[in-house]
């Protein structure tokens, strides 16, 4: 099968619409809240639609939904966009290394966390490292319900980060200081520009790559270096007392982040797993997507195939031409 893709797809890319023998390749894409997880869903979306000549949905949907989709098999949902690891390691355990039905790419991105403070913010108050968060002055800065507490957004709800922060806040003895809050990271983007224009106190979960570091003058504070033994995380997939048996006073480690897919796909949709197992971005472009689309106010497919039309090499060694 695959000698016979490979003709097909260099065919496809000498012509100006789509080759008809494509027309039965087909994926159901999740698309994940954050914004980097939609840039890159649009970029799949867009190879598929425009360079394959295929069907490519996007499918709402967290971390559980999607891995679940993609080990039943069904083409409801076929590929996670943007898989961090080690943060979705419970669900890679469960599916990729367990039953042995989903695919993990081989080509990740690096992945930098922690938490962030904009500039002006942070240097009025000597804001420098996550055990800043708890000085009372700092806090009561923070606190915009008036309970006593600062505020400070942790990730959206379904995010296995969300749930790492969370602990983090407790270990870093934060929460006589701080409360933790999820919400959509939509929410979080529209607090911490309302929070700079009116000079007030906010902090965040921060990550690169992320249009936040071409959106606002902010940076990340600094936490204890990442040691293994001080960090372990208990999903809420493995144990329903996660956080009572989860315990993390350290740094995330720097992450890889790939897609990952159903293997059934290789059987439904063949031409779409071999430019899956061959689809490689680098951090500054996932960056670049999501500045497009959350300052800049773009549609994620729009920006996907202004960069496919950019950079036509990278597309072609994709497709393996």
């Amino acid at each position: 099968m695959k000698n016979r893709i490979t003709p097909l797809l260099l065919a496809s890319a000498l012509t100006v619409s789509p080759i008809a023998a494509f027309a039965a390749e087909k994926v159901n894409i999740g698309a994940p809240s954050w914004t980097g997880a939609q840039a890159i869903a649009a970029l799949l979306q867009a190879v598929v639609i425009d360079r394959i000549g295929g069907e490519a949905e996007l499918v709402p949907g967290n971390n559980a939904t999607i891995f679940q989709a993609m080990d039943q098999g069904k083409g409801d949902i076929d590929v996670h966009p943007d898989v961090w690891l080690p943060n979705q390691e419970s669900f890679t355990k469960k599916y990729v290394d367990g039953a042995g039905t989903v695919q993990l790419s081989k080509n990740p991105y690096e992945g930098n966390q922690g938490f962030c403070v904009s500039k002006d913010f942070g240097s009025a108050n000597n804001i420098t490292d996550i055990a800043d968060l708890g000085r009372p002055d700092v806090a009561e800065k923070m606190d915009s319900d008036g309970n006593g507490k600062g505020e400070m957004w942790i990730g959206a709800p379904g995010w296995a980060s969300a749930n790492v922060n969370e602990v983090k806040v407790r270990d870093y003895n934060l929460l006589d200081f701080i409360d933790p809050i999820r919400a959509e990271e939509s929410v979080k983007t529209a607090r911490v520009k309302d929070s700079i224009a009116k000079g007030e106190g906010y902090a965040f979960y921060c990550y690169k790559p992320h249009a936040v570091w071409y959106m606002f003058d902010v940076y990340m504070l600094s936490e204890p270096t990442f040691d293994e033994a001080k960090y372990k995380m208990v999903q809420p997939s493995d144990s329903p007392d996660w956080y009572e048996e989860s315990s993390v006073a350290t740094k995330d480690a720097l992450k890889n982040v790939q897609i990952a897919w159903s293997k059934s796909l290789k059987d439904r949709s063949p031409a779409i797993a071999e430019f899956f197992d061959r689809f490689e971005l680098k951090a500054d472009d996932v960056s670049g997507f999501a500045f497009e689309i959350s300052a800049n106010g773009r549609e994620p497919l729009e920006v996907a195939r202004e960069w496919m039309a950019a950079n036509p090499d990278r597309v072609d060694a994709w497709l393996g031409l």
